[in-house]
């Protein structure tokens, strides 16, 4: 009768805690200045037409109404941003003359921002993380290197679809956020590598310590400091909302990071992932 009781005064505290969960939404995106090529304007996000596209795009998610949003951009440039922020909020802000003015803070993080009168946006990036290509070798390296090209082909199409004007940034946009596409990327840099071993890393950066690289489990190797970055940027996340208090959540990150980030939020009892397709699809 006694563990009866106890557990009766614990029941409110959990419904509580899930009635209460901090709702947060991992928007994907691609690092739109890189898709631009200066000699076909389909691949210019700031052209009128897919200027039109994005605003449409950003329009579905402001739907979400969050009340912060967060940027892959790293805290250290947190005052830059808000000085950016606060200029475009007033429309004093004047892309023409801004370092990466095609970037998706600007084009989709600070236009989301305005649309659903956020007054800050955070930057949760972390340093690490490293290149793909430096696991070129080991037992099973084909499997992760033919993956590798299969997404690549992938990913090729719809820039040749973009550049041919087939293809507008809001459907691109949308594509990227489909499960389909995300777990592609999720599996090149969290699952396949795992079958690659008894290898090395080839040209790795200065921040990785090869000494206590175990080359055995090189793949493994690789795939723990993606996910070690990740883990950074969801401490991040986290701490920057216990500072806020922030309720609704937009980030605004490189779909490498989503399958990871939404794995680790859906284990967190203190959130809830929201699925993007209540807004891409309506």
């Amino acid at each position: 009768m006694k563990y009866f009781f106890i557990i009766f005064l614990f029941v409110p505290a959990i419904l509580l805690a899930q009635e209460n969960k901090v709702e947060i939404l991992i928007l994907g995106s691609d690092h739109l200045a890189q898709i631009y090529k200066e000699e076909n304007p389909n691949t210019d996000i700031l052209s009128p037409n897919n200027q039109k596209s994005i605003d449409e795009f950003n329009a579905m998610i402001s739907k979400f109404e969050p009340d912060a949003i967060m940027i892959e951009e790293l805290p250290d440039m947190q005052n830059e941003i808000d000085s950016l922020y606060e200029k475009y909020k007033s429309n004093h802000l004047d892309l023409a003359k801004i370092r990466n003015k095609r970037s998706e803070i600007f084009n989709i993080a600070f236009n989301i921002g305005k649309k659903s009168n956020v007054q800050k946006v955070y930057c949760v990036n972390a340093p690490g993380g490293t290149s793909q290509s430096i696991l070129d070798n080991g037992d099973n390296i084909q499997l992760y290197k033919d993956y590798g090209i299969n997404l690549r082909k992938i990913v090729m199409e719809k820039y040749q679809s973009l550049g041919k004007g087939e293809l507008s940034f809001k459907d691109y946009l949308t594509f990227l956020n489909q499960p389909e596409a995300y777990n592609l990327v999720y599996r090149l840099r969290y699952v396949v590598p795992a079958r690659v071993t008894n290898g090395y890393f080839k040209n790795p950066d200065k921040n990785i310590d090869t000494t206590k690289i175990d080359k055995q489990h090189i793949g493994a190797e690789l795939i723990s400091i993606f996910k070690n970055r990740d883990y950074k940027i969801y401490s991040n996340i986290v701490t920057k909302q216990l500072e806020t208090k922030a309720n609704r959540i937009l980030v605004i990150i490189g779909v490498a990071h989503i399958g990871s980030l939404k794995n680790i939020f859906n284990e967190d009892p203190d959130y809830q992932v929201i699925n993007v397709n209540e807004y891409l699809k309506k």
